[in-house]
């Protein structure tokens, strides 16, 4: 069970409620909690002194800072949760605090399957994915469930395997013994100090890792991440995208943010080469997670496109035409 991390134990009572799944707060009298997928308002009701009081204590042990000169931040709590808060005058007049929980137990595709986020059948093609060293990235929304699919995942590979994963800050929960996870390191006081994504992927490379984990991609580390894939490397990612094909066309495009140098068609090739799966996860509208898509990614040599072949769509596998982007 989580433990008890703030003062106030109305918040505390929700942070140890193991069915909350996320927490945020919009002001002392707007606080919602997330469960089964859901959102809800509750009543509790903090004084207005609580809200800074409370940033504090979350991020006392951090290392991580939250002041005028850098308004946002991003931290793991204690109890591994996710910390994400904005103070104004960035938000209109109270701070905005996000508590991400992601539970004690160590995610893994039975649970998945019992949740009934993928049928049986699926859930054998996974594991062989997995496997084989397949390419994956993960797509969906906020919310979807990425980052514990993609747990479950990597926790299906043998004990042997080593795993480097690069994250903003620590989400992913392994059961492996030869992992080492890294996690990116904001600006100091001095301007001094400042560990990218980009940064964390040059140095994982010489950490002999047999799986590289980007914990999502977002910006210009995407380009780090395919050259990463295009030296042979075997790796997983997640990514923000409505479906398969949009986290595709995003991938194309987020390299670029790379350097003035960096060209579209070197960028297409390298995705059709490095990446072999998308498997695209959705949130219904009654909070069910669920794996929505798998497609499968190649080159088309004939006419240098990507080829796009949906092999599993929603709750029936069909085989489809290879369609080009």
């Amino acid at each position: 069970m989580s433990q008890a991390i703030v003062s106030n134990h109305l918040i505390n009572e929700l942070i140890l409620d193991e069915s909350v799944e996320e927490i945020w707060i919009n002001g002392p009298g707007r606080i919602f909690v997330a469960k089964n997928g859901l959102s809800e308002l509750t009543s509790v009701i903090l004084a207005e002194s609580e809200m800074s009081v409370l940033i504090e204590q979350l991020l006392r042990n951090t290392g991580r800072r939250l002041d005028i000169s850098h308004p946002f931040v991003d931290a793991t709590l204690p109890d591994g949760s996710r910390l994400h808060a904005v103070i104004p005058d960035i938000t209109k007049k109270w701070p905005a605090i996000n508590i991400r929980k992601f539970g004690t137990s160590l995610p893994n595709l039975k649970n998945l399957l019992d949740k009934k986020m993928f049928s049986g059948e699926i859930g054998v093609t996974l594991v062989e994915l997995v496997l084989k060293s397949k390419n994956i990235l993960v797509s969906g929304t906020t919310g979807a469930g990425k980052t514990t699919f993609i747990s479950a995942l990597l926790n299906s590979l043998p004990a042997n395997t080593r795993i480097i994963s690069c994250e903003e800050v620590f989400e992913l929960k392994l059961s492996s013994s030869d992992w080492v996870a890294l996690q990116t390191r904001e600006i100091n006081l001095e301007s001094k100090g400042e560990i990218s994504l980009r940064r964390l992927i040059r140095e994982a490379l010489r950490m002999r890792p047999d799986r590289l984990i980007l914990g999502e991609v977002r910006q210009a580390e995407a380009l780090e991440l395919l050259i990463a894939l295009n030296s042979g490397m075997s790796g997983m990612a997640t990514i923000h995208a409505n479906s398969a094909r949009e986290a595709i066309n995003k991938l194309m495009l987020l390299p670029l943010l790379g350097g003035p140098n960096i060209q579209s068609e070197f960028v297409k090739k390298t995705v059709g080469q490095v990446v072999d799966y998308v498997i695209h996860l959705e949130r219904d509208k009654s909070g069910h997670r669920r794996v929505s898509e798998i497609v499968e990614v190649s080159n088309d040599l004939s006419d240098q496109n990507l080829k796009l072949k949906t092999i599993y769509k929603s709750t029936e596998l069909k085989e489809s035409l290879p369609k080009a982007v």
